[in-house]
């Protein structure tokens, strides 16, 4: 369960502080359905950017918001459709698509997810506590806008490796930005680096994706409500919703997948990892170029238990596939190829984790030998704004993209199969849980009975924990009265 205890005193002044700086919080109610966003915030989200330090912005956190980098409000759930055409499978395949964001990444929700119930109860200062944003790319950013909208210090880390556009971008907003060794599968040292920071004696908290519930929570009530709300729409003449794909990462987007089984039940949930470090396929370790996804353990926040599919992806595939996604000569070929124009001109939504979730759902479809009447539903994280580098990179390393290199990446995505995709047994997904014991009770400190509670008393953990969001609603909304600006 989340801790949700009151600390009277520090609340008091958080109300204060929010109150001199005008700045309110959405509910979780407010973040699934826009219609409840006070009418005074829309008049204010019109004349404002979508990445402006503007606490306004705060309501932007939403997958409803209108596609326009200013002045937008809201509108359905954003995602495009990969039909056949393109996928080479018979399935349909939705991806949501997190770029209409403030940052251009659905994390900032996550980020929102952890902060904002510290915040409400008092158990962080934002004017005298720093707030440390451990991640593998896109968290840390909406960690630190999140921290720049509450106008307090935030610490951000994340792996050298990482793309020239976030260190850029990062460096603008967070008061430190730390880089550690080696790529997004080096998730231990950024464990090592908060346990330096925890063991220097600065005033600090530390909001780690990895064990903070509120990630998959965050998910589990707003994605997890916009993919259901998008169902409606597709799932009409005898279609079905066959399975939710999401990478496995901080685990938190899989939080959307265990809302959608309790509302589907025959639905599965299917988690994607690369190939080249395939730690929940084989216990494995590596590195790979899929961008902000980690591994080499599993998350703390990972339900295992509800866990149906692992598919790894060959990290191969979405460095061809960006190129052909986002190049003139790929489009060119993917319109004679004949995907539908209007598609094509989309296709810079998908960024590169999000072009191995498209990847890992296109095995999944053809593993379980999906019909044209299912539909399967996926995440992109965010889109090619945070990637232009890798382009010029690409080209350094192989050239200038063709015509022929366009044609091979078509046939690529065609060739997609069922390789590297497994199919859960009881004792699989108990040997995946097993193994957070080494991260987690070994290297963190966490408790092992919390451990056993996840597997044997599975449904009140995760189940309670994700239906705290009403207390957390009403404590915000306590919290915005108090505050009184609206």
């Amino acid at each position: 369960m989340i801790d949700l205890t009151v600390h009277s005193d520090t609340l008091e002044k958080n109300i204060d502080y929010c109150r001199a700086k005008n700045i309110t919080l959405p509910t979780f109610s407010m973040m699934k359905n826009p219609d409840e966003i006070p009418q005074s915030v829309k008049e204010t989200l019109r004349n404002i950017g979508l990445w402006d330090l503007h606490s306004s912005n705060l309501y932007r956190i939403s997958w409803h918001n209108e596609p326009q980098d200013h002045g937008g409000l809201f509108g359905g759930v954003n995602h495009i459709v990969l039909p056949p055409q393109l996928t080479g499978c018979k399935a349909t395949i939705i991806m949501l698509t997190g770029r209409w964001f403030p940052t251009g990444a659905h994390k900032v929700g996550a980020t929102f997810g952890c902060l904002v119930p510290a915040l409400v109860t008092g158990q962080f200062d934002p004017q005298r506590t720093k707030a440390v944003w451990p991640s593998t790319g896109n968290y840390c950013r909406g960690g630190a806008y999140i921290s720049a909208l509450l106008a307090c210090n935030a610490i951000a880390i994340l792996p050298e490796e990482m793309s020239r556009e976030r260190f850029e971008w990062l460096k603008s907003i967070a008061g430190e930005v730390i880089a550690t060794p080696g790529c997004e599968s080096n998730v231990k040292e950024i464990f090592d680096k908060c346990w330096e920071l925890r063991n220097s004696g600065e005033d600090l908290k530390i909001f780690n994706q990895f064990d903070e519930m509120g990630n998959p929570l965050w998910h589990y009530t707003v994605t997890g409500h916009a993919v259901e709300s998008l169902l409606g729409e597709y799932l009409v003449d005898g279609r079905q919703f066959a399975g939710y794909v999401a990478s496995s990462g901080s685990g938190g987007t899989l939080g959307a997948g265990y809302y959608l089984k309790r509302k589907f039940p025959r639905s599965k949930l299917v988690v994607a990892e690369a190939l080249q470090c395939p730690t929940l396929l084989m216990n494995g370790f590596g590195g790979h170029r899929i961008e902000g996804i980690g591994d080499k353990h599993v998350p703390w926040v990972h339900d295992c238990k509800d866990t149906d599919f692992v598919v790894a992806v060959d990290d191969e595939v979405p460095m061809r596939v960006l190129r052909l996604f986002n190049e003139p000569v790929g489009r060119q070929a993917l319109q004679n190829s004949g995907v539908d124009s209007e598609l094509v001109n989309q296709l810079d939504l998908l960024g590169i984790s999000g072009i191995g979730n498209m990847a890992a759902a296109i095995k999944f479809a053809k593993y379980h030998e999906l019909t044209e009447q299912d539909v399967v539903v996926s995440i992109a994280t965010d889109s090619m704004q945070l990637y232009g580098s890798r382009l010029g990179e690409l080209e350094q390393e192989r050239g200038v993209y063709s015509e022929f290199q366009a044609q091979r990446d078509i046939e690529l995505i065609g060739s997609i199969g069922m390789e590297h995709t497994k199919e859960l047994t009881y004792y699989d997904r108990k040997t995946i849980h097993n193994l957070k014991y080494y991260t987690w009770i070994e290297q963190q400190g966490r408790e092992v009975e919390e451990l056993n509670d996840q597997w044997d008393n599975h449904d009140a953990y995760w189940y309670n924990t994700f239906e705290q969001v009403d207390e957390i609603d009403q404590l915000i909304t306590d919290f915005n009265k108090r505050v009184g600006v609206i």
